[in-house]
């Protein structure tokens, strides 16, 4: 017996769905159940009423505030940086042909190297001991400044940290990609601006960004998601106490509500994931608009 073109397609993709709905649907509703669940106890199973008091607690605890200020201020300084530079650094690669593939080799390497192992470099550049200020201390104090304690110090110093820290972490990725963007522009396009004597900087602006203009937004949508979901890169260079340091981000407090020394509350962690949730669907629902007036798609 023939099976229908549409039904079969359908069957093939019933292991996604399968997968999808075990793994990411489910556990949504079941969050956001948990969420309205009041006084949950988590041993027992049992709760003492519905209503919204855990958004409350969760959008009045101070911890919360200070998570949701450090994670918009990353998400602020480093999505934007981290693209400008990718594609900065993308377009000087493909202007050097010969060493375009060593040079990306040599900028993929920090993406496959663990994250842990990069914060631990972070923080003999950057952290006071009572043996050294440390690597960039010493060009501060060379050029005549006073050193600076970036990992124990003042809170715009960590923040400086975790933004460098973060940027040096994704800018591969986005390296990657814009390059590869950068090689897909139709050639033709440059020989006729070549031809017409058009200067190489309306060449970028006219040609090559909105060409590449759908890889960017990509970036920038992505970015977006990933930084909200920042976590390991303040573990990294701060440790695992971030309230005290006054690092942490969304994803921490709502760590710290599960498993931290003073945790096991699901229902208080429900409800941050749920904020954060709506949070990054807010903004990349924004971003889409956005990218439909600015973006350029091929045909």
């Amino acid at each position: 017996m023939k099976i229908n073109k549409d039904l079969k397609g359908w069957l093939y993709l019933l292991p996604a769905f399968a997968f999808v709905g075990v793994f990411m649907i489910y556990p949504l509703f079941d969050v956001l159940i948990y969420s309205f669940e009041e006084g949950y106890n988590f041993a027992s199973g049992e709760f003492t009423g519905i209503g919204i008091y855990n958004y409350q607690y969760v959008l009045r605890d101070p911890y919360f505030i200070q998570a949701l200020k450090n994670t918009f201020l990353l998400v602020a300084i480093t999505v934007p940086a981290s693209t400008v530079l990718a594609l900065v650094i993308s377009v000087g690669l493909s202007s050097i042909k010969w060493l375009k593939k060593a040079y990306q080799t040599i900028f993929f390497l920090p993406y496959v190297t663990n994250t842990l192992a990069v914060g631990l470099v972070f923080m003999i550049l950057f952290k006071k001991t009572p043996y050294s200020d440390g690597l960039v201390n010493f060009f501060i104090t060379s050029l005549g400044g006073t050193a600076i304690d970036f990992i124990d110090g003042a809170y715009w110093a960590k923040m400086l940290v975790l933004c460098i820290y973060t940027v040096w972490v994704v800018l591969p990725f986005k390296i990657l990609i814009l390059t590869s963007a950068l090689a897909s522009v139709d050639e033709t396009l440059y020989q006729a601006a070549s031809v017409d004597g058009t200067p190489e900087n309306r060449v970028f602006w006219k040609i090559t960004l909105p060409m590449i203009s759908p890889t960017i937004s990509y970036l920038v949508i992505t970015g977006f998601i990933g930084a909200f979901k920042a976590y390991s890169d303040a573990v990294a260079l701060f440790g695992e106490n971030l309230n005290t340091a006054e690092m942490n981000t969304i994803v921490g407090y709502i760590y710290d509500m599960l498993y931290s020394d003073g945790g096991g509350y699901p229902s208080f962690a429900s409800a941050a994931a749920i904020i954060l949730f709506c949070i990054v669907l807010t903004i990349t629902c924004i971003n889409l608009i956005v990218s439909k007036k600015h973006v350029t798609y091929g045909k």
